[in-house]
């Protein structure tokens, strides 16, 4: 798996379907073969950050 957001391959396993980026700390979560990317807020919360991506690079092949 690549990060869409900065293509790096330094991804680490948060949870079911989770995933963390650390090269640009951005969230990353996979449904229905689409990877969905979320900012992580001060408060805890989440953003989401799928407009800024084209639908085709947000799809997650094995």
């Amino acid at each position: 798996m690549k990060c869409p957001n900065c293509r790096s391959k330094d991804i680490g396993k948060i949870g079911v379907n989770q995933y963390y980026c650390w090269n640009c700390f951005i969230e990353l979560s996979v449904s229905n073969g689409m990877i969905n990317t979320h900012q992580v807020e001060e408060d805890g919360s989440l953003s989401s950050l799928d407009d800024l991506f084209e639908e085709n690079d947000r799809m997650f092949g094995m």
